[in-house]
């Protein structure tokens, strides 16, 4: 979901310039902003009037408007173009004039108000059915809904590639790897260049409103939905293996797993929720992790597809190498992520990472694996880099404290540090650099015995590490042994 806002007059200080300009006093801004509002309404309804489709008012802003739109474009017969116009009073935010008590002047404030909005729904060439939603009263949201599997089915049917498509996933794809080629095409997508043309699309009389007082829309993406899709090619098999999915991930899984899977930091000033549930549905059980208003989820689809998906509403979590806001020709770094489309590259590899994580701690779930033989290779000494590294120790508190260390929620999209490590394994700070130097060597050892045995790797042109997937599978299961109880050791054993 994308969203357009102008912001020279999202706020109070920006209409008020654009009332300037135009020489319009407070005590007229109702007849001046139900003016513009009417000719906003009528050159966006008459993109429908004059391709002969329908303007639909709806009494109840309840109304599902996907389905009241699909109906039409099938009792229509629509394949490309326009659907049909739907209109309903809406709860948003305009502007209004009020008399300041205090100094007895008049104020332009922003406040809550009902107004009407219109949704274009259509057929894209390009993204296939999706909408466009416009409020009609200053300052013009847009809202823009795309489905990333309606460009997907788009693009299959233009190579080639035979498919069997159910709702809104793709139980059976004839080549699976050249999908998932299609799909990485839509991260390189020029977002503003094809958003902009449909706020043109949608809003016909834009160029005219403001014509001389130039506002463009600024694209953001207030919630996205990234989702991985496993096909299994018969049903039964994802039926047999999904009870002990979900029971795995409501008992096994800690408040500390929820945030290495979503990539936050643990640390004692975190003051948000952790919670994890589950919800029976018509299709089956979903099991959902949120981190306040981010999540990862769970769940199956159409009976063969297990799904995967992490929903971002905050990014501000995370970090982007970007250049500063304002400073097109500024140093690249580490910035914190923002919802700008500008941003949406990293957001989708951050999302992908996260459900990685997620399906990587489930496959330890219902094993045939045996822990002992699991974990007696890397409990043997070997030879790395021709010198002699010794077998881990996963029993052994000091090696237990590294595998927590390693596994944190801060070091699942960036990594970790020397000097990370040890912060959270030494209690108190060195007191002197001969001890600081002992300490950092002390962890170099460790990292190089990590290294050896496969459990991390080292990031290119960096000092930072990352758990490798081999890493994470198994010390996801030392670690989620250390908190299995003996009952619930008996009752798997009945």
């Amino acid at each position: 979901m994308f969203r357009g806002t102008l912001r020279k007059i999202v706020w109070a200080g920006g209409m008020m310039n654009l009332l300037w300009k135009r020489q319009v006093l407070l005590k007229d801004f109702g007849p001046f902003a139900e003016s513009v509002t009417e000719r906003l309404k009528a050159a966006s309804c008459q993109v429908a009037l004059d391709r002969g489709r329908p303007v639909i008012y709806l009494p109840s802003a309840a109304t599902n408007k996907e389905e009241t739109a699909r109906r039409i474009a099938d009792r229509d017969k629509v394949s490309d173009g326009l659907i049909c116009i739907l209109s309903a009073l809406e709860l948003c935010r305009s502007y209004s004039v009020f008399k300041n008590r205090d100094t007895k002047k008049l104020e332009l404030r922003s406040t809550p108000r009902k107004g009407l909005s219109l949704y274009h729904y259509f057929i894209d060439p390009f993204f296939g059915f999706m909408y466009a939603r416009i409020r009609t009263w200053f300052p013009f949201d847009i809202q823009i809904g795309i489905n990333g599997r309606e460009w997907l089915a788009r693009q299959l049917d233009r190579e080639g590639v035979a498919y069997r498509r159910s709702d809104n996933c793709f139980p059976w794809i004839a080549d699976v790897d050249r999908a998932q080629r299609l799909m990485d095409r839509l991260l390189a997508v020029s977002w503003p260049r094809h958003l902009d043309a449909l706020a043109r699309q949608i809003n016909p009389a834009h160029s005219e409103i403001f014509r001389d007082f130039p506002a463009r829309y600024y694209w953001s993406v207030p919630q996205s939905e990234w989702a991985t899709d496993l096909l299994f090619k018969d049903s039964s098999a994802l039926a047999h293996i999904y009870p002990g999915l979900v029971r795995h991930a409501m008992t096994a899984f800690s408040s500390t797993d929820v945030l290495r899977f979503l990539g936050r930091k643990v640390h004692g000033n975190f003051e948000g929720e952790v919670l994890s549930d589950f919800k029976h549905r018509a299709e089956g059980v979903r099991i959902k992790h949120r981190v306040g208003v981010n999540s990862v989820k769970l769940y199956d689809k159409q009976g063969s597809v297990l799904r995967a998906e992490t929903t971002l509403n905050d990014p501000k979590g995370f970090k982007a190498y970007r250049r500063k806001e304002g400073e097109p020709h500024g140093e690249l770094a580490w910035r914190t992520m923002r919802k700008g489309v500008a941003d949406l590259h990293r957001r989708a590899n951050v999302s992908q990472d996260s459900n990685e994580r997620y399906l990587d701690a489930l496959t330890v779930a219902d094993t045939s694996t045996s822990l002992g033989d699991l974990l007696l290779p890397l409990c043997r000494p070997l030879r790395w880099k021709g010198q002699r590294v010794r077998g881990l120790r996963p029993w052994s508190p000091d090696d237990l404290a590294l595998f927590q260390a390693v596994c944190r929620g801060e070091f699942s999209v960036n990594g970790f540090r020397n000097r990370d490590l040890q912060r959270l394994l030494f209690q108190t700070p060195p007191s002197e650099p001969k001890e600081r130097r002992r300490r950092s060597a002390q962890i170099t050892r460790r990292l190089r015995m990590l290294r050896a045995h496969g459990l991390i790797r080292k990031i290119p042109a960096s000092r930072r590490y990352l758990l490798t997937n081999k890493g994470r599978d198994i010390l996801s299961v030392v670690l989620t042994a250390q908190r299995v109880t003996l009952q619930q050791l008996n009752t798997a054993a009945a």
